[in-house]
C-alpha cells in the first residue's frame, strides 16, 4: 500500500466538509453556465479557442494531464497504475483533443476516436453521419458493434473505462481525491442497477427514433411530416430530451459537479450507457478479481477506496473470486491492499464448466 494514502480522509476538500460543499457549488455553477449559457464564449474567443466548447475541451485536457502527473506521483510505484494513467493521458491529449483539431484544419469535421456509441449518443444520427468520411462511418460501426464487445468480453470494462475513456480519465485523475466518497450501501447498488440500464434503454430508443425518422423522411420524398405526423412530433423532442437530461445534466452537471460529495464515478456508475452495455458483457467475460485464500485481514481499504461502491472486502473475507458489472478495473483495491490479497486477471472460469483443474490465465 502506498504510504500516506489514508490521509485522503483528512483533507477538507474530500471529506464532505464545508470546503467540499463550496467546491461542489463552484463545479455545479461552472457546468450550468457552460452548458446553458454563453458566458464563456467571449473568453474562448479571446484565447482563439473557437468557442466555449473549445475552451472546455482545453480545460478538460489540461486537468487530466496535470492531475494525471499528480496521480502518477502518488500511485506510480505500481506499474499497472503508472501505465494505465499514461494511457488515459495519451488518449485524451491525442485522440480526444488534438486529432479533432487537426482534422478541422483540413476542413474535415472533427471526430473523437476515443468515444463510441452509446456514450457518443449522436454517433449514428444521420445528420452527423452524412457529413463524415466513409472510413469514420465504418469506424463508428466497427467500434460500437465489434471492438467494444470483443475487447470487453476478453478484458472487461477496464480496457476502456480505465485506459481510454475521457470521462473515466477525469474521474481517475482530477477525481482521485474523491474516490472514497462513493456510497457502498445496498440502496445505492439497487439504484445503480436500475438507473444505468434505464439510461442505456433511453440511448437505444433515442437512436432508433432519430434513425427511423430519417428513413421515413427519405422514403416519403420529403413529405415525412405530413405522412407520419405523430412520429414527426416526437422525434425532435426525444432527441432534445436525451441531449438535455443525459448529455448535459447527468454527464456534466451531476456527473462532475458532485465529485466532492458523491465520489468521482457518479456518471460512470449510475448513468453511462456504454458502461451499462459493457457491464452486461463483462459478467460473461474473462475479467475477474481473484482472491488469495485466508489472507484477508478485514482492514477495509479495498472497499473504502472502491470508486464504484463495491464492497470488495466481503468477497475477500469469503475467499471468493468475483466479477461485477460495475467494476471498471482501476485496480485501486489491489493497490491499497497491505497483503496483496487481490489480483486483476483475465482468465476462463473452467471451474464453472465442471473442470476446476488446469486453469489457464493471463495477468494484466
Amino acid at each position: 500500500m502506498q504510504t500516506g494514502l489514508l490521509t485522503t480522509y483528512h483533507k477538507k476538500h474530500s471529506n464532505r466538509s464545508a470546503v467540499a460543499w463550496v467546491l461542489a457549488g463552484v463545479l455545479l455553477t461552472f457546468y450550468v453556465l457552460m452548458y446553458f449559457t454563453d458566458v464563456f464564449t467571449p473568453l474562448a474567443e479571446r484565447l482563439h479557442l473557437g468557442g466555449k466548447w473549445g475552451l472546455y475541451g482545453t480545460l478538460y485536457t489540461l486537468f487530466i494531464t496535470v492531475f494525471g502527473i499528480v496521480f502518477i506521483a502518488r500511485h506510480g510505484k505500481t506499474p499497472y497504475q503508472r501505465i494505465r494513467t499514461i494511457s488515459i493521458m495519451f488518449f485524451q491529449i491525442v485522440f480526444a483533443y488534438s486529432l479533432p483539431h487537426v482534422m478541422e484544419m483540413f476542413n474535415t469535421p472533427g471526430y473523437n476516436f476515443a468515444y463510441f456509441w452509446p456514450l457518443n449518443y449522436s454517433a449514428f444520427y444521420p445528420s452527423n453521419i452524412i457529413h463524415q468520411p466513409l472510413p469514420f462511418i465504418l469506424y463508428s460501426f466497427i467500434g460500437a458493434f465489434i471492438l467494444v464487445p470483443v475487447l470487453t468480453y476478453l478484458y472487461g470494462k477496464r480496457w476502456y473505462c480505465s485506459w481510454v475513456c475521457g470521462c473515466g480519465g477525469l474521474a481517475e485523475t482530477a477525481g482521485d481525491s474523491f474516490r472514497h466518497l462513493s456510497s457502498k450501501t445496498s440502496k445505492s447498488w439497487k439504484f445503480e442497477r436500475y438507473s444505468i440500464y434505464i439510461v442505456l434503454l433511453l440511448a437505444v430508443l433515442t437512436t432508433a427514433v432519430v434513425v427511423s425518422a430519417f428513413i421515413l423522411e427519405s422514403r416519403s420524398g420529403g413529405q415525412y411530416s405530413a405522412m407520419y405526423p405523430t412520429f414527426s412530433k416526437i422525434s425532435g423532442p426525444v432527441k432534445g430530451f436525451y441531449s438535455f437530461v443525459v448529455g448535459a445534466i447527468l454527464s456534466g452537471v451531476v456527473g462532475v459537479g458532485m465529485y466532492p460529495l458523491m465520489g468521482s464515478r457518479v456518471w460512470c456508475r449510475f448513468f453511462c450507457p456504454l458502461a451499462g452495455l459493457m457491464g452486461l458483457i463483462q459478467k460473461f467475460g474473462r475479467f475477474r478479481i481473484t482472491v488469495k485464500d485466508e489472507m484477508c485481514i478485514s482492514c477495509g481499504n479495498c472497499s473504502a477506496y472502491c470508486e464504484m461502491g463495491i464492497d470488495v472486502r466481503q468477497y475477500a473475507q469469503n475467499n471468493q473470486d468475483f466479477k461485477r458489472a460495475a467494476c471498471v478495473g482501476c485496480g485501486i483495491c489491489a493497490h491499497v491492499c497491505p497483503r496483496g490479497v487481490l489480483k486483476l486477471e483475465n482468465k476462463w472460469d473452467f471451474a464453472s464448466w465442471g473442470d476446476s483443474a488446469g486453469v489457464e490465465h493471463a495477468d494484466v
